[in-house]
């Protein structure tokens, strides 16, 4: 071989050697991607202090990116339970097909309302369901609070007619409360409190609302269940929480207004200011004028029971001709009732698990009478209270700026929407 030869192969570079080099290195350059990509997936998945980014409700999301997560960049120290339970401002909340994940959704919604963005995120998840903590950092990461109605039960169908309730959907004998107190789903819910604690974040929980109606299977009316099973279930998976640690949620009690059920009363069904931190109340629109005749009776009965801050978690008002009369006295109605302290608006219809169509986007004239009477309230900003005892609606905002961004990473839990807004 001549010296020429021997010069220019000492200059072959490596890479040209042969493909079984390539092959290694490229597979070395995969194994460190891959180990890269995997911790900024767990990173976005696990909710805690040093991923979601949160800088208050109703904002433009401020959540670190991939390659600021792996550099260690994290987002501030996590909010506190108390930091929620008595805001300065209102609570405005949604419950949409795609919450709390898709920030397309919401991007929408936020236009829809005139550019004021929700503060609260609502979803609904059985007990055939295991809980996702990407809820909970979807949720924060969109400037949203988690809302979760976790459901004692397999699931329903939709009704036919939105005043006919399936039997199917009240006789579900595994579910009865008899069986919840006998230890029958004890590890499933240790299992959801230790995620829920794990998580970190606070999380709002309405644990089978409604109650006091004659439609779900945890109702004391059906099932085989029994006067009393209800309390006695809400306090146990209230203690199994506590004892799981998870003393980051936000307990809901939350019955239906009692209109379709008046003689059905709500103090027997009140677990105690022990474990309750909000009320709450599912309550629509149905052929009333205004929500004082909705909501009134109710509100009279729940202050005889408790002075707990209320919170409207489903309402809308249904398609008929004292719609928009509805919509234009809700505004002016929550602002006059400081001891609520916020609302959660139902943009469902019957196509996506609702009873009706109660999406404040129905006509165009709901959605400008929605627009302008939003436009009025002073939202809360999520962060520590600076005005104590202030009332939720004194003050007019516009809330958010028109045209702020929401994040662009979205994702679906894959859950069947609950049957949502039942109120006979």
């Amino acid at each position: 071989m001549s010296e020429r030869s021997n010069r220019r192969r000492k200059r072959m570079h490596w890479w040209s050697r042969g493909s079984g080099i390539r092959l290694r290195v490229w597979m070395a350059v995969n194994a460190v991607l891959l180990a890269a990509l995997s911790y900024a997936v767990y990173a976005a998945v696990v909710s805690n202090a040093e991923g979601s980014g949160y800088s208050g409700l109703g904002d433009a999301p401020s959540s670190p990116g991939v390659l600021d997560r792996l550099k260690g960049k994290g987002g501030q120290a996590v909010p506190s339970k108390e930091q929620f339970l008595h805001p300065d401002g209102i609570y405005y909340g949604a419950a949409t097909v795609k919450a709390p994940y898709d920030a397309k959704e919401l991007d929408q919604l936020t236009t829809d309302a005139g550019g004021i963005r929700t503060t609260m995120s609502s979803y609904f998840m059985t007990w055939g369901q295991k809980f996702n903590p990407y809820s909970i950092t979807a949720a924060y990461s969109h400037g949203t609070l988690p809302v979760l109605t976790w459901e004692p039960w397999a699931g329903g169908k939709q009704n036919p007619k939105p005043k006919e309730i399936l039997q199917s959907n009240t006789d579900q004998p595994d579910y009865r409360l008899a069986n919840i107190l006998a230890g029958h789903f004890d590890a499933y819910i240790t299992e959801t409190a230790k995620a829920i604690a794990d998580a970190k974040w606070p999380v709002v929980l309405r644990f089978a609302h409604e109650m006091n109606g004659i439609w779900y299977p945890w109702d004391e009316g059906v099932n085989g269940n029994h006067p009393g099973e209800y309390v006695k279930v809400w306090r146990h998976v209230h203690d199994l929480f506590t004892e799981a640690g998870a003393t980051n949620v936000i307990w809901v009690w939350s019955p239906n207004i009692i209109r379709p059920e008046p003689n059905i009363k709500l103090k027997p069904l009140y677990p105690g200011d022990d474990y309750v931190d909000w009320v709450g109340m599912t309550g629509y629109g149905v052929h009333e004028k205004t929500p004082a005749i909705t909501f009134g009776p109710t509100i009279k009965q729940i202050q005889t029971i408790t002075d707990k801050p209320i919170i409207i978690m489903e309402t809308g008002a249904q398609i008929d001709s004292k719609q928009l009369s509805w919509v234009n006295n809700f505004f002016p109605w929550l602002k006059r009732h400081p001891e609520i302290i916020g609302f959660v608006w139902m943009e469902k219809d019957r196509d996506t698990g609702a009873r009706a169509n109660w999406r404040f986007t129905s006509s165009p004239q709901e959605k400008q009478a929605f627009q302008a009477g939003l436009a009025t309230l002073h939202l809360t900003t999520g962060q520590p209270a600076t005005r104590s005892g202030a009332s939720p609606g004194a003050t007019p905002s516009t809330g958010a700026p028109p045209g702020a961004t929401p994040s662009t990473t979205g994702a679906s839990s894959g859950a069947t929407p609950s049957t949502a807004g039942s109120t006979p």
